[in-house]
C-alpha cells in the first residue's frame, strides 16, 4: 500500500448515480477506476466503456485490485457489501463505506474489513451528492480516518476527520436524516393535504409568516421532486434512521412513518414513469400544484 492517491487504483461497489458521478470526477484526474454492481445493466456498461473504468465480475475480484475500495450501494446492502469484499481486500488498503446505514451496522461491516487487514473508514455524506459531486461535505470516522483524509482530499474529496470511533459519523447523518427527510415527507402530506382542500394558499402564506427565512413555495418544489425521484433510497436510509433511533431504546414513529411515504411516492412515480400509466411526466414538474394533483388522481382511482 502506498500513500500516492493519484496512483492507487479505485474501486466502486455500486455503479449507480453516485458510483458514475465519482468515477467521472476521478476518471478527469486519470486516476484508475474500476466498478462492480450486483445490477449491472446496459446503462453502466456504456457509462463504464466511455470512462475507461474497468468492470468486475464479483465484490471480492474487484476489492482485490483496489488501494481502495468505495461503498456506495443501497442502506440495507452495507454489510453485505463489506462481507462480499472482505475476502480480496489487500492487506492495509482502504474500505470506505459511502452508505447510508445505522451505527451499528457500520459498526458490524468495520468488524469484517479490519479483520482481513484492510482499513475500514466510515464515511457519512451531509448533503446531496449531485450538486457537489466529488467534494460534496464527508465526515470521516474509525481509527484509520485520520490516515486516509488528507489523502482522499489530495484528489478532490471534501472529508473531515469527525471521530476515531466507527459510528459517530453515521449517527449525525442518521439524527439529521430524521429531521430533513421526515420535513420532506411532512412537506408532501400537508402541501396535497392542502391541494385537496383549497387552502394552499393560506397554508404557504402562514407557514412564511411562521418561518420567513424559507422560500416555502421553492422548498416545496425541491422536496416533491427529491422524493419523487430518489424516495426509493430515501425509504431505506430511513428505515436505518429509524433503526438507529430504536437502537437507543425509543420508538422511531416519526422515521419509520416518513420511510412509509418515501416508499409510497416511489411506487407511485414508477406507476407513471415505468408502469402502465409511463408517459414519464411524472418526476418532471416543477410545480409542487401538479405532483399533488397527480396524487389526487391517482388516489380517487383507488
Amino acid at each position: 500500500m502506498h500513500y500516492r492517491p493519484k496512483e492507487w487504483t479505485i474501486g466502486l461497489v455500486g455503479y449507480g448515480e453516485v458510483g458514475r458521478i465519482l468515477a467521472e470526477d476521478l476518471r478527469r484526474q486519470n486516476i484508475a477506476v474500476c466498478a462492480y454492481d450486483l445490477n449491472l445493466n446496459d446503462i453502466m456498461r456504456a457509462h463504464a466503456d466511455r470512462r475507461g473504468v474497468m468492470l468486475h465480475a464479483s465484490h471480492a475480484e474487484l476489492a482485490a485490485a483496489c488501494d481502495l475500495v468505495i461503498s456506495a450501494v443501497t442502506a440495507s446492502q452495507t454489510l453485505d457489501v463489506a462481507l462480499a469484499c472482505a475476502p480480496g481486500m489487500r492487506q492495509d488498503a482502504f474500505f470506505l463505506d459511502f452508505n447510508s446505514a445505522s451505527p451499528n451496522a457500520k459498526r458490524e461491516a468495520a468488524v469484517r474489513i479490519d479483520a482481513t487487514g484492510a482499513r475500514y473508514v466510515e464515511g457519512a455524506v451531509m448533503t446531496s451528492i449531485p450538486p457537489y459531486r466529488q467534494r460534496v461535505p464527508l465526515l470521516l470516522g474509525g481509527p484509520h480516518a485520520g490516515v486516509v483524509s488528507p489523502l482522499l482530499n489530495e484528489i478532490g474529496f471534501s472529508s473531515k476527520v469527525h471521530s476515531d470511533q466507527v459510528g459517530v459519523a453515521s449517527a449525525v447523518k442518521m439524527c439529521r436524516s430524521v429531521m430533513i427527510k421526515g420535513l420532506e415527507a411532512m412537506v408532501i402530506e400537508s402541501f396535497t393535504a392542502a391541494r385537496a382542500y383549497g387552502v394552499e394558499d393560506a397554508v404557504l402564506a402562514s407557514l412564511f409568516e411562521s418561518f420567513p427565512g424559507i422560500d416555502w413555495e421553492k422548498q416545496g418544489a425541491y422536496f416533491f421532486q427529491r422524493v419523487i425521484e430518489h424516495g426509493r433510497r430515501r425509504a431505506e436510509e430511513m428505515r436505518e434512521s429509524a433503526r438507529t433511533v430504536a437502537d437507543i431504546g425509543l420508538v422511531p414513529h416519526s422515521a419509520r412513518g416518513t420511510a412509509e411515504r418515501q416508499a409510497w411516492m416511489a411506487d407511485l412515480a414508477g406507476d407513471y414513469v415505468f408502469g402502465a400509466k409511463g408517459d414519464g411526466t411524472f418526476a418532471r414538474s416543477t410545480d409542487w400544484r401538479i405532483e399533488a394533483d397527480r396524487i389526487l388522481a391517482a388516489l380517487k382511482e383507488k
